[in-house]
């Protein structure tokens, strides 16, 4: 019997079911379960399932659509069953308004009640009393012993400079914190679910920045989200030097490049 299955199975007291894999990105195993009778629902290994449980739930109660957690346990999550995925063509103006909607959603800090992970990679939440100084601490400075050197010491130097370029006390909005258009389910005209998340509360331009690092959100979204302030760009490209150094960590030097372009664009 699939690990998947007998996990379920012993929490939902499913019978016999049909594993039909899905695609989990590179740092999990995510699997659909059709039972003989019932719902098919969405099992999950995962060594962080409980606090992704959690993360879904923070989500859900911001009123944005997201899979309703129906199990979680250590190793092990299970998940309501979206469906299936359509791509965003037609609901880029719906996920502004999503997305919106969770950023009106704010707390007292900046962070998260724990850390969390991409593989092997730590992702560090805790508090800090402004914002440069999160970016800095929690985001950017881990990753300087993992660079070329040339690289270390460009992120060195850019890191006290960033009160130039950050909002000191923004909105502690609550992110989805990976919110790439994998990230996002759709059929048709609606979202269904954002799923995979790594919440945290931040600069509501965090989740921005990162739907436009491998995409382009349509004029469609824009409309239904509100027009970024000025400044964006350099901001974006700040905001992507996060997620640029999470991938050189997880996929190698070919990553670097991305990590170049964000550091060219602050700098010129």
């Amino acid at each position: 019997m699939h690990p998947l299955v007998a996990h379920a199975s012993a929490a939902l007291g499913l019978g016999s079911c049909r594993v039909v894999p899905l695609h989990g990105g590179d740092l999990s195993e995510v699997v659909r379960l059709i039972p003989d009778t019932g719902p098919s629902i969405v099992a999950k290994s995962s060594p962080l399932a409980e606090a992704e449980a959690q993360m879904l739930q923070a989500l859900a109660a911001a009123g944005v659509p997201a899979p309703t957690v129906l199990h979680a346990a250590p190793g092990f999550l299970v998940m309501e069953d979206l469906g299936t995925d359509t791509g965003l063509g037609q609901a880029w103006g719906p996920l502004g308004a999503s997305l919106a909607q969770l950023h009106a959603t704010t707390g007292a800090s900046y962070g998260w009640a724990c850390d969390y992970a991409f593989g092997s990679v730590v992702i560090q939440n805790a508090a800090t009393e402004d914002w440069p100084s999160f970016w800095a601490t929690r985001r950017l400075m881990p990753f300087v012993p993992h660079v070329p050197i040339a690289y270390a010491r460009r992120i060195e130097d850019l890191c006290p400079r960033l009160p130039q370029f950050l909002p000191a006390h923004p909105p502690a909005a609550l992110l989805h914190g990976d919110l790439w258009a994998g990230n996002v389910m759709a059929q048709g005209a609606r979202v269904t679910g954002l799923i995979d998340p790594a919440c945290y509360y931040g600069d509501a331009e965090v989740d921005l920045a990162m739907l436009c690092l491998f995409g382009h959100p349509t004029p469609a979204f824009w409309e239904a989200y509100g027009a970024p302030a000025p400044g964006f760009e350099l901001r974006r490209a700040l905001y992507q030097l996060f997620p640029a150094l999470v991938h050189v960590r997880l996929f190698g030097a070919g990553y670097l490049s991305l990590v170049t372009r964000c550091l060219e664009t602050v700098d010129a």
